[in-house]
């Protein structure tokens, strides 16, 4: 188990380049299955769930060429089916919670799939039943037997277009629903669908593919079904989890961070909502300035009332980025409620925060009062444990901010989402070392 020796309190200077988006990565990734011709895809990030899909992809039999920096090509015109009843398999599937998302495009195209449970942050209950339904609506037959090691079997040799209300606006259950979909008979129509930039980002690359997908951008999406699928060039959003993070750390350690090539359309109400913790940035063009601040005040809302930041499906605020405003309140002027609602065990590494001094009220495992110290006391380096990616990257966001040496245990979890985070700080003026 590798480490992180943070010495805090040095203040950063200079540019951040954001890594390719992680949640898009892994549906991008599964969707070169979904024909046997070249897929080439531009500024894949270099990180550990999406280096283990890569590698998933090629023992199923897939083509893997690497061409350049963040660039690869796939072709998926060999797959070997066999490989899915292994013992390697259910072991590399079962590690990557993205794995779920290879049923949709083996339903599409080879008419049945094979997925064991999968695993991931350890965040809470993340149920797949959205996506066993949608697979059921379109006619695939699906079983789960705990005998045969905890199989998800599912049957498609019959998929048909039809009506349906998803339960929940998931986003992978969306992408994985949506890529069964593209190759069945006639036309789906999926509402509720989840419609982050990662579902658009997807579904421009499938239409470019041959699929007939409108409403793209919505939660209403109509599709079109198609026999086949060909090859496409596609090029990855920049991670708007990493640049949320940047922007964080820039107030927290008054650094002066200029972040690039942003494409700041695709961030939503990301900007604003730091911009409601008191931190000042400029849009350069598609660059994000954030100068360095001695203080920032959390917003009031307009009654005066103490201000909530809570989580929502896009376009509301990304649950993924609530660590980081949490730890981010924590050095600001005034008083923040931070409300989880997706997940139950997403707050859970506050007691860490507390003990490096931070002031927090951890009401219950959806909510967590923050009391900015507004400079008046630093925080102090202690040693933990990175529970899970984005709780890890707050508890290096505060050991940075923090006063004396603080180690950060597990950060297996940090590399699983943030590539060389290490070696990109340390080259802006942080002080990190990989034990």
């Amino acid at each position: 188990m590798a480490s992180f020796q943070i010495t805090g309190g040095r203040k950063l200077k200079g540019e951040l380049i954001p890594q390719g988006a992680k949640n898009e990565a892994l549906q991008i990734l599964c969707a070169v299955l979904l024909t046997k011709e070249p897929v080439t895809i531009h500024n894949i990030p270099n990180i550990r769930d999406v280096n283990q899909l890569i590698d998933l992809l090629g023992d199923m039999g897939v083509w893997v060429t690497r061409i350049g920096e963040g660039s690869y090509r796939f072709q998926a015109s060999d797959v070997n089916l066999d490989y899915l009843e292994s013992d390697t398999y259910k072991r590399k599937a079962a590690a990557l919670r993205g794995s779920v998302m290879l049923l949709g495009p083996m339903l599409a195209r080879f008419k049945k799939g094979r997925i064991p449970r999968p695993g991931g942050d350890k965040i809470g209950r993340r149920r797949l039943d959205t996506h066993f339904l949608g697979f059921e609506k379109l006619g695939a037959q699906f079983n789960y037997d705990a005998n045969d090691g905890g199989y998800y079997q599912v049957d498609a040799s019959n998929l048909r277009g039809t009506y349906m209300l998803l339960d929940e606006a998931s986003v992978t259950g969306t992408a994985n629903v949506l890529m069964a979909a593209v190759m069945a008979e006639g036309t789906t129509t999926i509402y509720n669908a989840a419609c982050e930039p990662y579902l658009q980002q997807l579904s421009k690359m499938l239409n470019s593919m041959g699929a007939k997908i409108t409403g793209v951008g919505s939660n209403l999406l109509t599709v079109e079904g198609v026999s086949e699928l060909t090859g496409t060039e596609h090029t990855m959003l920049p991670d708007m989890i990493e640049i949320g993070s940047f922007i964080g750390m820039a107030a927290m350690t008054q650094s002066e961070i200029t972040i690039k090539n942003c494409q700041i359309p695709q961030l939503g109400i990301i900007p604003e909502q730091f911009r409601r913790l008191g931190i000042q940035m400029e849009f350069r063009g598609d660059d994000i300035f954030i100068p360095a601040q001695e203080r920032y005040q959390i917003d009031t809302f307009l009654d005066g009332g103490m201000m909530t930041v809570a989580d929502a499906p896009w376009p509301g605020f990304t649950p993924d980025l609530l660590s980081i405003v949490l730890v981010t309140a924590v050095q600001a002027q005034g008083t923040l409620l931070i409300h989880q609602k997706m997940f139950e065990s997403r707050l859970f590494f506050v007691d860490k925060l507390i003990d490096m001094g931070a002031q927090i009220i951890l009401c219950d495992p959806h909510r967590a009062t923050v009391v900015g110290l507004n400079r008046q006391m630093p925080l102090k380096g202690i040693r933990m444990s990175s529970p899970d990616i984005r709780a890890g990257v707050a508890l290096l966001i505060a050991a940075m901010s923090a006063t004396g040496t603080s180690i950060i245990d597990n950060i297996e979890q940090i590399d699983r989402g943030y590539q060389h985070i290490d070696t990109r700080l340390n080259a802006i003026g942080a002080e990190i070392i990989r034990l």
